[in-house]
């Protein structure tokens, strides 16, 4: 076991021994309690563990084990993931942080975007904004496991970023960078599935938005996949993606998806190569 002791004490050495040899990753208070045979000596190894960088605080009574071959200095923008991940135990990162780690988008936004099923306060761990979104059982799925580092971290999948992102587009940074980034997905993501995600998702203005994105972005729909999105979409749904108010420019009101699209083309073609001098003005 490559672990270096020279720094710790009998009692914190079975710590680290004990968990890594079983691979955990979190632990909680209470197993180092027990570990360490008592309430008091288990209080102590813990405040010990974090001084020498072995372990680092999630919330209360939740530790992340740093082990030895990474070490404190490690932890930071390569580790605000996977520090974010660990917070809850259901959760997956998503929307503007998903669509960055894909390769979507060239931003690199400060806060880290995590999706859970129950409302939990936003927090800063070493320097890491994060932002836990709370999201209807419906539409918790299409995530999976990628390795960040060396830490094992849940992110949404490619396609459900996308779905994602258009479900809540002020969690990607609004309507022109939701633009960049289905444009970005467009040679990564398999279009089907892209519609079989948003079709889960039962929303019809995610829905809306989603045909809207896909003619902008010059992405091809099928015959059938056009009827398949529509047929989804109550013919009187009305919905507006934009600003708030209209202004003269603007792309106004599409028919083919029912949205009031408050913005000119030019804007939010701005980040799309190609597409922005084609179809611009």
């Amino acid at each position: 076991m490559n672990i270096n002791l020279r720094t710790l004490g009998p009692k914190e050495a079975k710590v680290v021994l004990s968990l890594t040899e079983h691979g955990r990753e979190v632990v909680l208070a209470a197993e180092i309690i027990d570990l360490a045979g008592s309430e008091t000596s288990g209080r102590k190894v813990i405040r010990n563990l974090i001084r020498k960088g072995w372990l680092l605080r999630l919330v209360g009574g939740k530790y992340l084990l740093l082990p030895a071959d990474r070490g404190p200095e490690n932890l930071g923008e390569n580790n605000a993931f996977a520090l974010a991940s660990k917070v809850v135990d259901r959760s997956y990162i998503g929307w503007w942080s998903a669509a960055s780690f894909h390769g979507f988008t060239t931003q690199k936004p400060m806060t880290v975007f995590v999706a859970v099923t129950k409302q939990v306060a936003a927090r800063t761990i070493e320097g890491a904004e994060i932002r836990f979104v709370s999201v209807a059982p419906r539409k918790f799925f299409g995530f999976q496991s990628y390795d960040v580092y060396g830490r094992s971290v849940s992110i949404s999948s490619p396609e459900k970023t996308l779905v994602d992102c258009i479900d809540h587009p002020e969690l990607c940074g609004g309507s022109t960078e939701l633009t960049r980034i289905v444009y970005g997905g467009r040679s990564e993501v398999d279009l089907s599935k892209l519609i079989a995600a948003a079709l889960a998702v039962k929303s019809a203005a995610l829905l809306q938005r989603l045909g809207f994105l896909l003619d902008l972005v010059e992405w091809p729909l099928t015959a059938a996949q056009r009827s398949q999105l529509r047929a989804a979409i109550p013919s009187s749904r009305r919905i507006t993606l934009g600003r708030a108010r209209r202004l003269a420019g603007d792309i106004g009101y599409v028919a083919d998806w029912g949205i009031l699209v408050n913005a000119n083309r030019k804007t939010l073609l701005t980040d799309v190569p190609g597409l922005k001098t084609r179809r611009a003005g």
